[in-house]
């Protein structure tokens, strides 16, 4: 049994909250959130206490961390957790900052603590469908690939502000995912993007629409599509072409049903949003942690995809601002 303390009782903590309880080997004993009644109502949930972190982090009872805090907090919790012998799961990203990413993984390597990113989608049933079959060599060389991603509507100014930007923010799950099909790093980076949706946004300093290319060593290319407005659901859509054919990943929608009349055919819209598009991801997701908590699997998704995934972020902020393709370092 993996006795965990999760930190921070939001939206994305309650999912986590919610898969541990049903999980059969793990067990939510610690809930830690400065908001107390947030906190204290998830815990009675779920039969768990609401602690302080350094309780939670100091208790020999508890093997593993969840860290579902905001994004400010990561890389102080997953220190502080490293240096006490705990395992860590952390949403993304682990910092705004590189150069504070790295620093902080200094601290997990040095402890030699088990550290795994959130990048759930890497768990979804269809995408994970898509990697075998380009992993099987299905398409053949893999040569251009196309990530759409757009959230049915604008968040409020309140989390734009804190967000880090949108390619911090929300591209980086795609980052992720074009290295982890491409299963190669990127040599440059290209990026544009406008204000289209909300000019909010664009009060703030961030942009609501853009497109990024990325380049691979194989010669490989991906463009990432991104909107923070879709009108008709969460969208989320993967395309790969290779030398020997195509494979895709539709959205997922409510129903398979479609109705064909004279006025034409309806089907059912995409789910709203990532909470039920990716409820199956995020189990599977735990089941992962548990299955390298366990020793039965090495564990891909590390601190390494998240640093990598952040470097690309900043690039693309660069590009953007600068109108210029950015190469990556290799080292």
């Amino acid at each position: 049994m993996i006795n965990i303390a999760l930190f921070g009782s939001g939206r994305i903590g309650r999912i986590h909250a919610s898969n541990i309880n049903a999980h059969p080997l793990c067990r939510l004993v610690h809930v830690v959130d400065p908001h107390k009644p947030s906190a204290q109502e998830l815990a009675d949930s779920f039969d768990a206490s609401v602690v302080e972190t350094e309780y939670a982090l100091k208790s020999e009872e508890i093997d593993a961390v969840f860290i579902c805090s905001p994004t400010d907090t990561h890389a102080t919790l997953i220190e502080l957790a490293a240096r006490h012998q705990k395992a860590i799961f952390c949403e993304k990203p682990i910092d705004l900052s590189s150069q504070k990413v790295r620093e902080c993984l200094a601290v997990v390597k040095q402890e030699n603590a088990l550290f795994m990113i959130g990048f759930n989608r890497r768990f979804d049933p269809n995408f994970a469908k898509l990697k075998q079959a380009v992993s099987e060599n299905k398409i053949g060389n893999p040569e251009s690939l196309v990530i759409i991603s757009r959230d049915p509507q604008a968040p409020p100014s309140e989390y734009i502000r804190a967000s880090g930007g949108m390619f911090k923010d929300m591209t980086i799950h795609d980052f992720d995912m074009a290295r982890f099909l491409f299963d190669q790093d990127v040599l440059a980076v290209s990026a544009s993007g406008r204000c289209l949706v909300d000019k909010r946004i664009e009060q703030e300093g961030d942009i609501d629409t853009a497109m990024v290319t990325l380049e691979f060593a194989c010669g490989g290319l991906a463009t990432i599509i991104n909107s923070r407005r879709s009108g008709y659901g969460y969208d989320q859509r993967i395309e790969f072409h290779g030398s020997k054919g195509l494979i895709k990943a539709e959205n997922v929608k409510s129903s398979l049903l479609q109705v064909w009349s004279a006025e034409g055919c309806m089907a059912e819209k995409p789910l709203d949003f990532f909470l039920e598009r990716y409820k199956e991801a995020y189990q599977m997701e735990l089941q992962y942690f548990v299955d390298v908590f366990n020793g039965g699997v090495p564990n891909t998704c590390d601190g390494d995809a998240g640093l990598k995934a952040m470097l690309l972020a900043e690039a693309s902020l660069l590009s953007f601002k600068t109108g210029q393709r950015i190469e990556l370092s290799k080292s």
